[in-house]
């Protein structure tokens, strides 16, 4: 076991990031609209998160909700997104492209990395619907992908712990695998030491209640199934902390 298991937080604004630094993550997944999976943010809120905090931000480049197989309209505005986003501090980049028969886009992927050359890149959950898994592993390495986001297929990381397993194994250390999906206190550890992995993705968020808004109004202004109209949900950097503390057993346990 390694002596450090690295904590990676998905933010989704500078306010965000700063509860995550002070939780104990490690490194940075920013994007803005977590309730729709997470899509590309402002750049704004990137130079900001890079100047309030030392850790590596990496920044999502999605321009909409829904699938990964993108119009060359889209695509050419995410390849601008990636050149202004790491232009401006952005530590690598996370995306995802799948062709219309839900394989990796081994194309849009490579041309994406050309538009950052040398910076590292992350192939997002977009993975975990590709109907071969080896094979995708496979052509991200073959790209030189840094990382890759995943579930293992499954409807969260701890469900797919088995699947997890077997693609650290398969990878052999040529490229980096994230587990994420539904990871919190209660079960980081079991999938860390059931997995193997080193490294964690999580959103560790808490509901939290705008003060201007009315008690009785017919409007809405949050997500769908918010507790309220003025609801959001941010980083709570006490589970963080709660996630470090119980990582802490494994990082000191002799192998």
């Amino acid at each position: 076991m390694p002596s450090h298991i690295l904590i990676e937080a998905c933010c989704a604004s500078p306010e965000d990031v700063l509860c995550a630094a002070l939780g104990g993550a490690d490194r940075i997944e920013l994007n803005c609209a977590l309730a729709l999976g997470g899509l590309t943010p402002s750049l704004g809120s990137l130079i900001d998160c890079c100047r309030s905090v030392s850790l590596p931000v990496f920044a999502m480049i999605r321009p909409r909700e829904g699938g990964f197989c993108y119009s060359s309209v889209l695509f050419s505005a995410m390849q601008r997104d990636a050149q202004l986003l790491t232009g401006a501090g952005a530590a690598g980049i996370v995306f995802g492209f799948l062709t219309e028969n839900g394989e990796i886009d081994r194309w849009r992927t490579k041309d994406m990395m050309q538009a950052v050359p040398g910076c590292p890149v992350v192939f997002h959950r977009a993975f975990d619907l590709v109907p071969d898994w080896r094979k995708g592993l496979e052509t991200l390495i073959d790209l030189g992908v840094t990382r890759v986001l995943t579930s293992g297929q499954a409807p969260s990381a701890a469900h797919g712990i088995p699947v997890l397993r077997e693609m650290i194994r398969f990878a052999q250390g040529a490229i980096e695998i994230l587990p994420a999906a539904g990871i919190r206190p209660d079960n980081v550890r079991q999938i860390v030491e059931e997995t193997g992995c080193t490294q964690v993705h999580l959103s560790g968020q808490s509901v939290r209640h705008d003060p201007s808004w009315p008690e009785k109004t017919p409007l809405w202004f949050s997500s769908p199934d918010a507790a309220d109209g003025g609801a959001w949900r941010e980083t709570d950097a006490e589970l963080f902390r709660q996630i470090r503390l119980n990582l802490q057993p494994l990082e000191h346990k002799e192998e």
